[in-house]
């Protein structure tokens, strides 16, 4: 099997290596991204991933021939030498991480041409703000399109209502869920609480032990909506005279304009800037609940795999894409909708009292709903529908 993908991600990396051991696997990468790509992805700052990304399965860099080389357009990705690569390969079936970059397109156009199996995984949601006039013009193609795909590795709930609404049946379906490497997290939480990390990040901000910490982890842009937070604990002080305190982990354009707003509206918010990958358990640990305001461009949101992993409720836009599939009202958080400030402000109040009197009820149901959202639920996905499409036809020979 072949996966095509855009560049090398921290989150996808567990399920490479765990594909790797039941099936025959090779992953192209079509970019090269450096230090400086990071920034321009809204990072605001140079950094490398400090997890391994390469390491447990085989993995190949693509020429890619983009006059500017990236991985936000479709242009970005140009690998003409990707359909002889595949042709070479003599793979039983290939997935792509969506269709949105030229080599993602390069790599369907090649599967068809010489009938190896094409698999999609992507997360597009409908939440995603679109004009009537633009949303039907797009549904017969899209419709013609998303069909001819032999199977839809969907990652959740509002990926699938996506597919279905373009009318792929349930038997082109395999759930193949988002997730994060939970034991890591967890384990990396539970580490911070016990050897004062955790208690350290509050003592570096001045943050009382006995405060709730909303926490915010992500890039300082505007479809992530930090500003939403921000404001909704202004409000949560002044109504309920809830000590609430926010904890903001991330860098990006936004940053001067939440430390100004923050400062009008005397909220006791924190900037801790980026923190990489190891660095994050302790901040997690650090806090009392994740807040993700995200609008309808957040097709997912795996931070909230992140925090649920470190034990942490977590209160989500009703636009972001994982909200139907991790947040169980009361029990592993809430929802608000979209913007609204006084809401997302009642549901830090009501939150702040759950933790303080059912902490471990809520972190019981944050573990089983996580069971679902794993590495070994997408490895098994995978596998069904490489079953369904491939040696169920008698085409294939993979191991699986």
């Amino acid at each position: 099997m072949a996966i095509v993908v855009s560049h090398p991600i921290q989150y996808q990396a567990p399920w490479f290596r765990a594909l790797a051991r039941v099936v025959d696997l090779d992953v192209y990468f079509c970019h090269r991204q450096d230090a400086a790509g990071q920034a321009a992805a809204g990072f605001d700052t140079p950094f490398e991933w400090d997890v391994p990304l390469l390491d447990g399965y085989q993995h190949h860099f693509l020429d890619n021939r983009a006059s500017n080389p990236h991985v936000f357009s479709y242009s970005g990705c140009d690998t003409p030498a990707l359909e002889a690569t595949l042709i070479a390969g003599r793979f039983d079936a290939c997935i792509v991480s969506g269709w949105y970059l030229k080599s993602y397109v390069q790599a369907m156009r090649a599967c068809r041409r010489h009938r190896v199996k094409l698999l999609m995984r992507g997360d597009s949601q409908l939440g995603t703000r679109r004009s009537p006039i633009k949303s039907a013009v797009k549904w017969l193609p899209y419709r013609m399109f998303l069909n001819r795909i032999d199977a839809h590795l969907y990652v959740g709930q509002a990926n699938r209502a996506y597919l279905r609404h373009y009318g792929v049946p349930d038997e082109k379906l395999f759930f193949v869920p988002h997730f994060v490497d939970n034991e890591m997290f967890e384990a990396g939480a539970e580490r911070a609480r016990t050897d004062g990390a955790a208690q350290s990040v509050r003592l570096r901000f001045g943050i009382p032990a006995d405060a709730f910490v909303a926490l915010f982890v992500g890039r300082l842009v505007p479809l992530k909506r930090a500003a939403d937070l921000v404001a909704a604990v202004g409000q949560a002080r002044r109504m309920a005279g809830a000590d609430i305190h926010v904890l903001i982990v991330g860098s990006g354009p936004d940053m001067a304009e939440l430390q100004q707003m923050a400062a009008c509206l005397r909220v006791p918010a924190h900037f801790a800037g980026f923190c990489n990958q190891t660095q994050l358990p302790a901040h997690y640990a650090a806090a009392d609940a994740l807040v993700l305001p995200s609008d309808g461009r957040e097709t997912w949101g795996l931070v909230v795999n992140e925090a649920m992993a470190c034990g942490l409720p977590a209160i989500v836009s009703d636009a972001a894409g994982c909200a139907s599939d991790l947040v169980q009202a009361g029990m592993t958080g809430h929802t608000f909708p979209l913007g609204d400030t006084a809401a997302l402000a009642d549901r830090l109040v009501l939150l702040d009292g759950d933790v303080a009197t059912r902490s471990a009820e809520i972190r019981g149901a944050i573990r089983c709903r996580l069971r679902a959202y794993s590495c070994e639920a997408a490895v098994q996905g995978t596998l069904k529908a490489v079953a369904a499409i491939v040696v169920g036809t008698g085409e294939g020979h993979a191991r699986v």
